[in-house]
């Protein structure tokens, strides 16, 4: 005989994959029967129709009921949540709306991956680092932030749409990464053409209506240069971290500089710079600087902040980029992955600082 208080403890502990919490806390589970020939019966109420995640959870409560002994077959069927139920369940993870990763005491670090220009690779650091960090063992989300010419989804290979529960956005994932991008809400073939007010509100969505559930780390992918998205970041996140990427060029360098006199502007840390492109390692083991050599170094010493990094060229890199598998899964071994190992210790190393207020004296 199957024991059901054992076994409904097994499948209430099943997470949901999309959210991240177990089934039994969202409510989910409305009926778990056992008969005497050992057929498992699990009704789970979806939260809307067509949910994305309702397969994977599926096949997750058929592992875990299949491993009990005793058991013969498992059958998952679904019912729809109705509104109240819905309300109770996002009641019961936010049950405060707005930007929850702004308030006092959030354990949320949040970081700009930005520059001065484009094409130095911002979205590919952005993109293997979130995995890097996750590979740590930290939660991390990403805000693909670059409006214009968003990438995110396709370099961490994100298949699904983001699923809207009682006017929450929950953000797929892949590689154990949350995203939210432009990319999910504008058709291939339309051009995002978009001033001022229409991306501060786009940003503001982002950060409010996203269940980020408190990550670790919440990565930015920033557009190119010092515009309107950057001015949004630093008012609605102003205790963000800045990590400024450049390429060894001498003029890649220069322009980057202006990301990191910007946030100096607005009063943000710069953590460090990530030296992209470095060098190609030749089959014979020669390293070819191929725009050129010290350009990374020479700005971390003019900012007074560390070099992070410097990451090589590997054509994995770019081939898992546009196959939506990003390079510490195919590559894990070579010497760009183990560059990102780096930076991504030296993200976790570079704490906040403490903000002091000299005119305020305790007596």
């Amino acid at each position: 005989m199957v024991e059901k208080a054992a076994l409904e403890a097994l499948v209430g502990a099943v997470d949901e994959p999309e959210i991240g919490r177990p089934l039994a806390q969202l409510g989910m589970i409305r009926s778990l029967g056992v008969t005497r020939k050992g057929r498992v019966d699990v009704q789970l109420a979806m939260p809307v129709p067509g949910y994305a995640s309702a397969g994977l959870v599926a096949r997750a409560i058929e592992d875990v009921a299949s491993a009990v002994d005793g058991v013969a077959s498992v059958e998952v069927t679904f019912v729809e949540m109705d509104d109240d139920d819905r309300s109770k369940m996002m009641g019961k993870l936010r049950p405060e709306r707005g930007m929850t990763l702004t308030r006092p005491g959030s354990p949320t670090r949040v970081v700009t991956i930005s520059s001065g220009k484009g094409g130095v690779g911002k979205s590919s650091i952005t993109a293997n680092l979130a995995v890097a960090l996750t590979q740590l063992g930290h939660s991390v989300g990403v805000i693909d932030a670059d409006v214009w010419g968003f990438s995110i989804p396709k370099m961490l290979g994100v298949k699904r749409l983001p699923t809207v529960i009682d006017e929450t956005i929950i953000a797929p994932q892949a590689h154990g990464v949350k995203v939210i991008s432009m990319d999910y809400f504008v058709r291939p073939d339309q051009a995002v053409i978009w001033r001022g007010p229409m991306l501060h509100k786009a940003l503001e969505q982002f950060l409010s209506d996203v269940f980020w559930d408190d990550p670790d780390f919440l990565l930015i992918d920033m557009p190119p240069g010092t515009g309107d998205v950057a001015i949004s970041v630093s008012q609605f996140i102003p205790r963000a971290q800045v990590v400024v990427v450049t390429t060894p060029q001498p003029t890649a360098q220069r322009v980057a500089k202006r990301a990191a006199l910007m946030a100096e502007k607005v009063n943000q840390e710069v953590m460090g710079v990530v030296e992209n492109m470095s060098w190609f390692t030749g089959d014979d083991g020669t390293r070819y600087a191929l725009f050129g050599e010290g350009g990374g170094a020479s700005l971390a010493e003019e900012l007074g902040v560390p070099l992070l990094a410097r990451i090589p060229f590997l054509s994995a890199m770019r081939a898992g980029a546009d196959e939506g598998q990003p390079l510490l899964a195919v590559a894990p071994e070579s010497e760009t992955a183990r560059a990102f190992d780096e930076l991504a210790g030296g993200v976790v190393a570079a704490r906040p600082r403490v903000r002091t207020h000299p005119e305020l004296v305790i007596k």
